[in-house]
This record gives C-alpha cells, sequence and structure tokens, in this order.
C-alpha cells in the first residue's frame, strides 16, 4: 500500500469501515435517536448531535484548505460547533439531515484528497488530513462514552 492509499484507508477507517481500534464516528452515531442525540450530560456540556456536526465542520474546514476555497462556505451558519437541537427542531428528520452533512463531508473530503494526491499534497496538508481522522476517532470515543452515560443514568 503506498502514501496515497494509506491517508485515505486512514480517512475510511476513522469514518466507516471496519479498524483494529473499535468503533469509528459513523458507528458511534448508528442507532442514536434524535432524543438521545439531543441528551446533554451536564449544563454547557456538548451532545452527540453537535459533536456530529463539529466533525463534519472540520471536515470542510480541511477540504476548503486543500482547495483553497472561500471561508464561509460550509452549509450551516457559523463554525466549529453548532448548537443543537435548533428549538423546535427536535426531530428525527433534523437529526437524520444533519448526519446526512456528514456523510457528505466527508465524501467530499475523501474526492477531494484523491484529486489533490495526484498533484502532490505539502506535508502542512498532509498532516491535517491526519489530523481529520485522529479527530473522528476521538470524537467517536467521545460519543461512545455520552451515549454510555446516557444509558447509566436512565438507569437509575
Amino acid at each position: 500500500m503506498n502514501q496515497d492509499q494509506l491517508l485515505l484507508r486512514l480517512l475510511d477507517e476513522a469514518y466507516e469501515k471496519s479498524a483494529w481500534h473499535g468503533p469509528n464516528l459513523r458507528q458511534s452515531v448508528r442507532g442514536v435517536s434524535a432524543k438521545q442525540a439531543a441528551w446533554r450530560p451536564g449544563p454547557g456540556r456538548h451532545n452527540i448531535w453537535e459533536v456530529t456536526l463539529h466533525a463534519a465542520y472540520w471536515k470542510y474546514a480541511v477540504r476548503r484548505r486543500i482547495e483553497r476555497g472561500k471561508r464561509g462556505a460550509f452549509a450551516l451558519k457559523g463554525s466549529n460547533f453548532f448548537p443543537r437541537p435548533e428549538p423546535g427542531k427536535l426531530t428525527e428528520a433534523a437529526w437524520r439531515a444533519e448526519r446526512d452533512l456528514l456523510e457528505r463531508e466527508h465524501r467530499a473530503l475523501c474526492v477531494t484528497v484523491r484529486n489533490a494526491q495526484r498533484k502532490g499534497l505539502p506535508a502542512k496538508l498532509l498532516r491535517q488530513i491526519c489530523g481529520v481522522c485522529f479527530h473522528d476517532i476521538y470524537h467517536a470515543g467521545q460519543i461512545r462514552l455520552l451515549r454510555r452515560l446516557q444509558e447509566e443514568r436512565g438507569k437509575k
């Protein structure tokens, strides 16, 4: 496996493919309802929904850097963390739409990386792409922890 194949493989393992480290990001949100995604472990703490959009945003941000695109082109207004659910939008359809946004951003990033590899990627961008992999894995673990906390609190 060459460096280009490895980079794309790592992106996919961190997001959706079977990996040695356990659940990836996509597996971590699978089966989570809108109500579960909106649950907060405490005041001012992020929920699963917000972490999911945060991951989508950073996939977009790295893709934008590779493409040298303009800032502010993300599908949602704002950056980094997006308070969720929006008032009156605690619905399965709203949660599904934003999981779909994560999926689209992952796909778009992979296409951009594949295209950029043909031209050669500078080390700075290679580090950022690897950072997306680490970021996905970190937040997959965070989401699993939030799910477990929620389950434990529900038993009491």
